[in-house]
């Protein structure tokens, strides 16, 4: 039986920035290879992709699909 990989989307512009970290990171990680998720934030998510490339090197393609300014959309999949 063949697997459907989805996109979740997290739109944390609500969350506060204190929270906004841990709940990403666990959407990010509860991904299997090949899925992905879209993220949606308020302010340009610059400081997550150095956290990922850190932290989770390789394991991560990061795509940006919409760069402010209400508005900044990822697109990251597991690799």
């Amino acid at each position: 039986m063949r697997r459907v990989l989805t996109t979740t989307v997290i739109d944390v512009r609500d969350v506060p920035f204190w929270r906004r970290l841990p709940s990403i990171l666990q959407a990010i990680d509860a991904l299997v290879p090949g899925e992905a998720l879209e993220l949606w934030v308020d302010i340009d998510p610059w400081p997550l992709r150095a956290h990922l490339e850190a932290t989770r090197a390789g394991q991560w393609q990061w795509q940006d699909v919409e760069s402010g300014p209400q508005v900044w959309r990822v697109r990251l999949q597991r690799a």
